[in-house]
């Protein structure tokens, strides 16, 4: 939201009121408070008949920092609010002539005294991160509309680049950008976004989180083009200077905080396949794709139900369709039978001709409107009514019919929807404030939903297929990207959600192989697959058609095999990473600046990534097959060919449909397991620990269980170009030592 035209004039609608000095300080135990007019104080009068912001510095974690920002106090917090893990810290709060300081850990804040002019400067480990200073911090009041705003704007340094807010599908780099905040459905081709979180980082080492549950709007170097700007409707903004050291420390810090990511059981990470949305499907339908999968040993993991098991016209009601599906339990048991596990679509909206909706409307489970009635419309399903998720009858109501259908054998859910949440006019249960409650509300929604199959199922083995999120949704993985469509170009911009969803703290993420909307071309579909194979979660589904390989051509089978396979030899190492994800925060799909925060050429990489900390990844997205990607320093191996590459350059190949850059790090070791069929079995046995350009020096390598526990640790020592392996592992394992 823009406030001024150009540098020095404000917009005609807008009253605005800067912070211009500290002129009074409270320094309590655990808080520094500042007062801070908004006209410049010679003397005791020009404090009367202006407004005054009231600035408060809290330690709410180490190396965090809490700025929360008032113009009028008296407004009832209706909420909802994030849940945050807070772990109150003593700060250590100093005065001097010319300053207040206040610190947090490695992170401080710097107050100046000075009767002219406001300033804030905040610091890491004693280095200038970035400050809040002349038309920085302020209320405005829009005349027009009789709206307040609180803003404020940090400053951004020569070369510092912004990444994050959600899963955004525009340019990786936001410098120049205007976000907003807001969950829509809008697919991949828009600014729209389905996962919108109020959490920026910089290449600088720290980061912010607005916490506000409702449309922040974030000028990114756009109004202002030193400074990120946030704001949002309101009479206070709290915000978190989050200081981490460099990428990877930030979004641990930041976990801390809004919550680490669930382990998804080790079966979640094999192929997945879909009925795809409105195509016909029936129990035939569904063997013959599983039976065609078997007969070309493509190993699939997962069965996933879409949309039109249940009713047209009754979604949701959480019932199969008899007339396509007159034996669900036998189905299912079949399919469980053949190792599958098995996925439903589902969504929080309940139509008119649902065998829910008079018993939801007469026991008051449904977002109201302010006169009592059900809030409905009709985009979607016809009538339709949206589940309250304040109400914890409701919750416990819609639980018990999922109970119902993971006794029958459903393992996951697709959690999809939960962006169409209505602002105006309406009322929950809780009394929430509407407008806050619009990006929440998937927070609620898939916590309801992730936590009921955990208390069935146990502790790891959860997971849902999300589509909406906010901040501390990346506790319920996993997330994909939404509506992707069947081109190159789409391909690129799921890689850049892709990245900018893991600067916010989403450890676990897919996409539909080839696109949703529409059908690709085999080409397209190729390509996808095997970049589809090397994410974290890998699904093959679409709108109105299917998804199966030989749908496309013979050597499609052929792709998607051999990146199968791949895939779930690479479980050992794969979920390896995805421990990590879960205990520090750090996503299994990185951007190439969280293990290269040195490397200036890594901090606009948009269409390559690290799978883990050790395997780079360039998906072939040109019809040619070449392939441009930048290599860090060092001799890297293709894991698919075993040729190398000398590093910190770049290089433009080209691929055939069977391959793509995948390139292992130099002095790094890869385990890969012994199993190709299935992503879950006993990684330590049969073990592969391949050491790719060994250094001088020491590699610990932990091989994880099915629970996330440590089955094996093998230490991998290189001394005099001579490599050996110690291991407290019975199973049987090989080391092999590649060497350019």
């Amino acid at each position: 939201m823009k406030f001024t035209n150009g540098y020095w004039m404000t917009r005609p609608e807008y009253d605005m009121h800067f912070a211009v000095q500290s002129y009074d300080a409270t320094a309590t135990e655990n808080a520094l408070r500042i007062l801070c007019p908004t006209v410049p104080v010679e003397g005791r009068g020009d404090m009367l008949n202006h407004p005054a912001l009231t600035v408060t510095f809290t330690a709410p974690a180490a190396d965090v920092i809490r700025v929360t920002v008032e113009h009028w106090r008296g407004v009832v917090d209706r909420g909802p609010a994030f849940e945050l893990n807070e772990s109150r810290v003593r700060p250590v709060i100093t005065e001097t002539e010319t300053e207040y300081t206040f610190e947090s850990g490695r992170a401080r804040a710097v107050v100046s005294k000075a009767k002219r002019g406001w300033r804030v400067t905040y610091m890491g480990d004693g280095r200038r991160l970035t400050e809040s200073e002349y038309h920085g911090m302020a209320h405005a009041f829009n005349r027009e509309n009789g709206r307040d705003y609180m803003i404020d704007s940090l400053n951004l340094d020569v070369g510092e680049r912004v990444y994050g807010l959600g899963e955004r599908f525009t340019e990786y780099v936001k410098n120049g950008q205007t976000v907003d905040i807001w969950n829509g459905d809008g697919g991949t081709a828009s600014e729209l976004a389905y996962k919108n979180v109020p959490f920026y980082m910089t290449n600088r080492g720290y980061g912010v989180l607005v916490e506000n549950t409702s449309d922040v709007s974030f000028e990114v170097a756009s109004e202002k083009v030193e400074r990120v700007q946030f704001s949002h409707q309101g009479q206070k903004l709290v915000y978190d200077v989050i200081y981490g050291g460099d990428p990877k420390g930030v979004l641990e810090r930041y976990t801390a905080l809004t919550g680490r990511p669930a382990l998804p059981p080790a079966w979640s990470f094999g192929l997945w396949l879909s009925t795809s949305f409105t195509t016909s499907y029936d129990e035939g339908t569904v063997t013959s794709f599983i039976d065609g999968m078997a007969r070309r040993d493509i190993p699939l993991s997962v069965f996933h139900f879409d949309c039109f098991w249940m009713k047209e016209n009754h979604l949701t009601d959480l019932t199969w369709d008899p007339a396509v599906f007159p034996d669900p339990e036998g189905l299912l048991k079949k399919l469980k039978d053949r190792g599958l596990h098995i996925c439903c679509w589902i969504n929080p909206y309940i139509a008119q001709e649902s065998c829910m909706f008079d018993e939801g409307m007469a026991r008051g489970y449904f977002i109201l409107k302010e006169n009592g009635d059900v809030w409905q419309t009709d985009l979607w399903q016809p009538g339709m009514a949206i589940l309250d998720v304040t109400n914890p009858d409701a919750c416990a109501w819609y639980a018990e019919k999922l109970r119902a259908l993971m006794r029958m054998g459903v393992d996951a859910f697709k959690t999809d929807f939960g962006e169409r949440i209505p602002v105006r006019g309406i009322r929950y249960h809780d009394g929430s404030d509407p407008l806050r409650m619009h990006n929440f509300y998937t927070y609620l929604y898939n916590k309801l939903v992730f936590e009921t199959i955990e208390r069935f199922k146990g502790e790891g083995d959860a997971v849902v297929f999300a589509r909406s999120a906010t901040v501390g949704g990346q506790k319920f993985p996993v997330h994909w990207n939404g509506d992707s469509s069947a081109s190159f170009m789409s391909m690129a911009e799921t890689l850049r959600s892709g990245l900018s969803i893991a600067h916010s703290g989403f450890g676990f993420w897919s996409h539909d192989i080839a696109g949703f909307e529409q059908t690709a071309t085999a080409d397209v579909y190729k390509r996808w697959a095997a970049f589809g194979l090397l994410s974290s979660h890998s699904r093959l589904h679409g709108s109105t058609s299917y998804r199966v390989p030989w749908l496309f051509d013979e050597e499609s089978n052929e792709v998607v095999k051999r990146f199968a396979r791949l895939k779930n030899r690479l479980m050992p190492y794969l979920y390896g990473a995805a421990v990590e994800a879960h205990e520090k925060g750090v996503p299994v799909l990185r951007p190439m600046l969280f293990e290269f925060a040195d490397s200036i050429a890594c901090e606009t990489c948009d269409r390559q990534y690290m799978l883990g900390a050790n395997l780079l990844v360039a998906p072939v997205m040109h019809a040619d097959g070449h392939v441009d990607f930048y290599l860090p320093a060092g001799r890297w191996t293709s894991l698919l060919s075993g040729e190398t590459a000398l590093g910190d350059t770049w290089l433009r190949q080209t691929h055939d449909y069977l391959s793509l850059p995948l390139m292992a790090r130099p002095n790094s070791v890869i385990p890969m397991g012994a199993n190709e069929e299935r992503p879950d079995y006993d990684y330590a046995d049969g073990l592969e620990l391949h050491v790719f350009e060994p250094e001088d020096g020491e590699i610990t390598v932990t091989v994880p269980d099915l629970k996330g526990n440590v089955a094996a640790v093998y230490v991998v020592r290189t001394q005099n170009g001579k490599t050996t392996v110690d291991s407290d592992s019975k199973k049987p394992y090989t080391v092999v030592v590649h060497r350019g």
